[in-house]
């Protein structure tokens, strides 16, 4: 089998392009610029495309001679739909048999505008693959093993509402089963954690864990514009602290059901996240 990784640069494509290759995929990586080649091979793909996604300049060489697709969204875009209909038709035209789009849990949630924008985009990828394969992770836990081995959590909302928060890797895994065997032709899919814990427990089984105190610690809104969110265009900036506002209501949970019966293995808790190599 080849598949295109389409957003292979990143952190989650380069985790799908190691599990897909885990598996004897030969996978092409789609990245924005010829920059971002070396960080694509390193993950295990055997050839490199570069395509625009905004334009769809590129796709069709892309898309041509693949038997599946991985479609990753460049984060908060605010043309998702458009670069999920741009995505889709391309591989549509090229007779390109699967068709997997990585979502995000709870797409229909209209607090937060991006995750809309996930379950619009969701619903156009249908409409030109009906048998097509949605993934929906909750947030990961690597995007705060950096802080807890640093000692300190700083998050912009609350530190008491839950998560369940799941392993990339994990992710990855799942993605490239649902993608390799024929069994899973169609379906969704909720991928959450095994554990239901809020910032402040994450702090503390980091803690534990590691042998060295962590803290956990909630960051002003100001303070966060002032800093990470500097760097960020406005939309995306507002989609996140739309975002934020959400987790200080609800946090972000899902069902852990599904992963924990699709993979091999037990998920991966946060503790072991932790201590993985």
């Amino acid at each position: 089998m080849r598949a295109l990784v389409i957003g292979a640069a990143g952190k989650t494509g380069r985790a799908v392009t190691r599990a897909l290759a885990a598996r004897g995929v030969d996978v092409r990586a789609a990245v924005r610029s010829a920059g971002a080649e070396d960080r694509a091979h390193r993950a295990g793909a055997g050839s490199v495309a570069v395509v625009d996604l905004e334009t769809g300049a590129g796709l069709g060489a892309a898309v041509d001679g693949v038997d599946a697709v991985y479609h990753l969204a460049p984060n908060v875009h605010p043309d998702e739909v458009g670069i999920a209909r741009r995505v889709a038709t391309a591989a549509a035209g090229a007779g390109v048999a699967r068709f997997a789009f990585h979502s995000v849990l709870h797409p229909d949630d209209a607090s937060m505008p991006h995750h809309v924008r996930k379950g619009r985009a969701e619903a156009v990828v249908r409409e030109l693959h009906p048998e097509a394969l949605v993934l929906r992770p909750a947030a990961y836990h690597q995007n705060l093993l950096d802080a807890a081995r640093a000692g300190r959590i700083a998050v912009p909302y609350s530190l008491d509402t839950p998560f369940t928060n799941v392993d990339l890797d994990d992710v990855a895994e799942v993605a490239a089963l649902l993608l390799t065997e024929p069994v899973w032709r169609t379906g969704t899919f909720e991928l959450a954690g095994p554990e239901r814990l809020t910032v402040r427990q994450l702090a503390d089984v980091a803690a534990r864990t590691l042998g060295h105190p962590v803290v956990a610690e909630r960051v002003a809104l100001d303070a966060w514009r002032a800093g990470p969110g500097a760097a960020l265009a406005a939309s995306a900036r507002a989609d996140l602290e739309a975002m934020f506002a959400a987790y200080d209501r609800d946090g972000l949970v899902g069902d852990p059901t599904p992963l924990g019966r699709l993979l091999p293995h037990a998920p991966r808790t946060w503790s072991a996240a932790l201590t993985a190599g």
